[in-house]
């Protein structure tokens, strides 16, 4: 129902009142200061005619719930859940937690916070050349900007309205993922997925906009898309159902891998893996032009990988993807 009236344009959380909160005291300075310089904006324009402009207040005078998380001093005040967990996991499930904090403050400080913390939990090398006058070229073993991407997309497209989760970041021996409460807006179908931009919170999305942080063209998936791969690391796994989750996979030797598997495939199978792990939304179609084997000859062999579980189908055969489980043998 919510997203029906979304559609209608009726009802955006982000441009609902936020009635409890009170402008003077609770809008510090600083984070209007911070947004301006950000944003580019004229000094000689009041804060006060910034926050007309920006259409930030309600014909009643109440400040909207979007201008409430971009700057309040303590937006979790007023919105629990509008936090960003970070956590750090020492394995490949959800055993054994090593570290767990929560980001609060204005949304662009949790962006900032969880990316400062993400740093510490990866593997970040420096790149020496042309150092001179210029800092350090930090080389992250999964691009930073994949992660820049990811959270100011959670940020501004996380459905508000569900007050039991919370946007987490997870960080795992093999992998990254980063989810938002709220599955695809349901105004874009998913075969048109990271090629519309439609957002759930147009009000932050915009605010986000001014400050350079997000593009209107949605090209954001596509680009964490290229990213990984030309750094030749899997490409980014979506789960548009429910909670949205982009699963990012850390490098490893994926050669070495396959040679452990080697004595337990033909070679058409390691053929088949090779071109799952090189793109994980190949076709069937182009796996038998990739492999040179009919039709039923790739059902058999996807079967039998399925089978001692080293792929699974994750959707459907339209705006679905493979995903490996890298299993020894």
């Amino acid at each position: 129902m919510r997203d029906f009236f979304q559609q209608a344009d009726k009802i955006y959380f982000d441009e609902a009142p936020c009635k409890t909160i009170d402008i003077v005291q609770d809008i510090p300075d600083a984070n209007i200061i911070q947004f301006r310089d950000l944003a580019g904006l004229n000094s000689t324009i009041s804060n006060e005619q910034v926050f007309q402009n920006l259409k930030l207040i309600t014909k009643e005078g109440y400040l909207k719930n979007g201008a409430a998380l971009f700057f309040a001093k303590n937006p979790e005040t007023f919105f629990e859940k509008a936090v960003i967990r970070c956590i750090a996991l020492d394995g490949i499930d959800k055993r054994y937690i090593v570290d767990d904090k929560t980001m609060a403050g204005t949304l662009y400080q949790q962006f900032l916070q969880a990316m400062a913390w993400l740093k510490t939990k990866l593997n970040v090398r420096y790149d020496i050349e042309g150092v001179g006058s210029q800092p350090r070229k930090e080389l992250w073993e999964i691009p930073e900007t994949v992660f820049k991407e990811a959270i100011i997309n959670a940020l501004a497209h996380r459905d508000y309205y569900d007050k039991g989760a919370r946007i987490t970041v997870e960080v795992f021996n093999d992998r990254v993922e980063v989810s938002n409460p709220g599955g695809l807006v349901s105004g874009i179908p998913k075969n048109e997925f990271g090629k519309r931009s439609l957002s759930r919170n147009p009000l932050i999305f915009g605010l986000f906009e001014r400050i350079r942080m997000v593009e209107q063209v949605g090209s954001g998936i596509s680009r964490m898309r290229d990213l990984m791969v030309e750094e030749d690391l899997t490409p980014p796994e979506f789960n548009t159902e429910g909670i949205f989750t982009v699963t990012f996979r850390r490098p490893f030797d994926f050669d070495k891998w396959v040679d452990k598997w080697v004595d337990n495939l033909t070679d058409n199978r390691v053929g088949i893996i090779r071109a799952i792990h090189k793109d994980n939304k190949v076709s069937k179609r182009e796996l038998e032009d990739i492999i040179g084997l009919s039709p039923t000859a790739i059902d058999n062999n996807i079967d039998a990988l399925k089978d001692i579980g080293l792929i699974e189908r994750m959707g459907g055969a339209k705006g679905g993807h493979w995903k490996i489980n890298y299993i020894l043998p």
